[in-house]
């Protein structure tokens, strides 16, 4: 098993209603995760609204989260940036509060090539040599594709250990493991492709869903790996239309309305996002939920 373990929880970041950190609802529901399935957090991701947040309420969070799981859980900071400099001096940062690792975007707008995202992975990787890296592949958010080439050159960075894939393509999860060796990490960055992604070396996922499922995740996953995979397949056919409901439109809005429907305070999003109107999404999204039993 991988150092961070197999479900892992993209953890939203809950505000108050007026708009600021409620980091006291955050350690609750850090809890509440480890607690049904994960087997770490990663914080202030996309799904935590990294963009709309400043550095000092990230790092809050990190310290937040850190203490309330308190060496049950990996917590895993977001600090990747478009700029090199930026993310080595939030990393650094991060790892003097003893986290886990480090979740790193491809630099989003900028759209470096190949040879500059592994330049840019390697030297963030080098001035933090004593935390654990997981490289985050996103093209359909950041415009450019770390190709596997170049996830197999960054591979051999000795704390550069996993890989966030939200590629779409199993094509390409594939060419990953091919070029990388087996101790490093593959994650499903979609939860619809965590047992494809398994049945090509994937070793889990980095999961919205497992904010309300993810128990049932986690047995997903075991029962794949013991080769119950029929009872893999049935639990992944059950999940399928609350994997679709997550993102019938930007997330982090549908989980969060789902989390409110749970009776979780966890707020709206930031602007430029909005909540999930009342429409075609919610009943998507309420349907799936009660299928479920989750309301």
């Amino acid at each position: 098993m991988s150092i961070f373990g197999e479900v892992l929880t993209a953890m939203v970041t809950p505000f108050q209603e007026d708009g600021s950190v409620n980091y006291a609802v955050a350690e609750k529901l850090a809890v509440h995760l480890i607690e049904h399935g994960s087997h770490g957090l990663v914080v202030c991701g996309t799904t935590g609204e990294s963009p709309t947040l400043s550095w000092e309420e990230e790092f809050e969070l990190f310290r937040v989260v850190q203490q309330a799981v308190a060496g049950r859980a990996k917590v895993i900071a977001g600090t990747g940036s478009n700029s090199t400099e930026e993310a080595i001096a939030a990393t650094q940062k991060a790892a003097t509060l003893g986290l886990d690792g480090t979740l790193q975007v491809v630099p989003y707008y900028n759209k470096p090539p190949q040879e500059g995202l592994y330049q840019h992975f390697r030297a963030i990787a080098e001035a933090n040599p004593d935390i654990a890296l997981m490289l985050y592949n996103i093209p359909g958010r950041t415009g450019q594709n770390l190709l596997p080439e170049t996830v197999a050159r960054l591979a051999e960075v000795k704390n550069i250990v996993a890989i966030k894939e939200a590629s779409g393509s199993l094509d390409q999860v594939g060419q990953v493991r091919r070029m990388t060796p087996p101790e490093f990490s593959i994650y499903s960055g979609d939860d619809s492709l965590t047992l494809p992604m398994l049945s090509v070396g994937g070793e889990g996922v980095v999961s919205v869903a497992s904010h309300l499922v993810g128990d049932r995740l986690q047995t997903m996953i075991q029962d794949f790996k013991k080769g119950a995979v029929s009872a893999a397949q049935q639990l992944h056919l059950e999940l399928l239309p609350l994997f679709k409901a997550l993102f019938v439109t930007a997330n982090p809005i549908p989980v969060k309305a789902a989390l409110r429907l749970q009776g979780w305070e966890v707020g709206a999003t930031r602007l430029p996002l909005d909540d999930l109107p009342d429409r075609v999404e919610t009943i998507a999204l309420k349907t799936a939920l009660v299928e479920l039993g989750l309301l």
